[in-house]
């Protein structure tokens, strides 16, 4: 029979098992419109940039585009045309369009969006869909609709999550549209819950530090 001791000491072995063995923290996410991004984010356009250009590999504000679509190309064009969150020159599906847009980003966000199209002109209402990752590690996922934008369906796709993520993967309605088109990145940090609790008790402290004690006020030192 095991002494109150090695029980203790098994029970905090079996504690660490667990840990070690308890899959990644799953991120909560909520879609976002423009105006959540506040003067601190980044909007990154590719405007500048000529008709033609190869995306796959490309880095444009930091931002390194990745793809992989099959037989498919991606390229900066000018098509849809004009949208309400599309302004060519910008990023075009040619051929096939059923794989993965891959962006990574420089650094640690929690805030990501950017308007798209996809060649339709009906409501779709999976038109495209962002899956997050820190590294290797799956943080989080939404999909999005689509509506007339004002003419091709599309949108803005907007994504906040509590959990900090350096890379998105970006899929399209390729059973719907036979193409797609994305512009308009915008990207910014919010501070997570903790990080706002830190910064509360350290100003907390301070004002503490700084109110003068029942003691120094009854030797007339305030």
């Amino acid at each position: 029979m095991r002494t109150h001791r090695q029980r203790v000491v098994v029970a905090g072995f079996m504690t660490g098992l667990a840990v070690l063995a308890a899959p990644a923290a799953w991120a909560s996410t909520i879609a976002i419109g423009i105006g959540a991004f506040g003067p601190g984010s980044t909007l990154t356009t590719f405007t500048g940039l000529s008709i033609g250009t190869e995306v796959n590999n490309l880095v444009v504000d930091g931002l390194l585009f990745q793809y992989s679509l099959g037989n498919g190309d991606v390229i900066i064009d000018g098509g849809p045309g004009l949208t309400n969150n599309i302004a060519p020159p910008n990023i075009v599906s040619v051929g096939n369009d059923s794989g993965v847009i891959a962006i990574t980003f420089p650094s640690l966000i929690t805030q990501f969006g950017y308007g798209f199209a996809i060649r339709s002109s009906a409501v779709v209402p999976a038109s495209t869909s962002i899956s997050l990752f820190d590294g290797p590690v799956p943080v989080g996922s939404l999909s999005y609709a689509g509506a007339p934008d004002p003419i091709f369906t599309g949108g803005f796709a907007g994504i906040q999550s509590t959990l900090a993520f350096n890379r998105a993967e970006l899929t399209f309605n390729s059973g719907v549209a036979s193409a797609f088109a994305l512009d308009n990145i915008r990207t910014s940090s919010v501070p997570e819950p903790g990080t706002l609790l830190l910064v509360g008790a350290g100003i907390g402290a301070i004002v503490r530090r700084g109110r003068p004690t029942s003691r120094q006020k009854s030797n007339g030192r305030v």
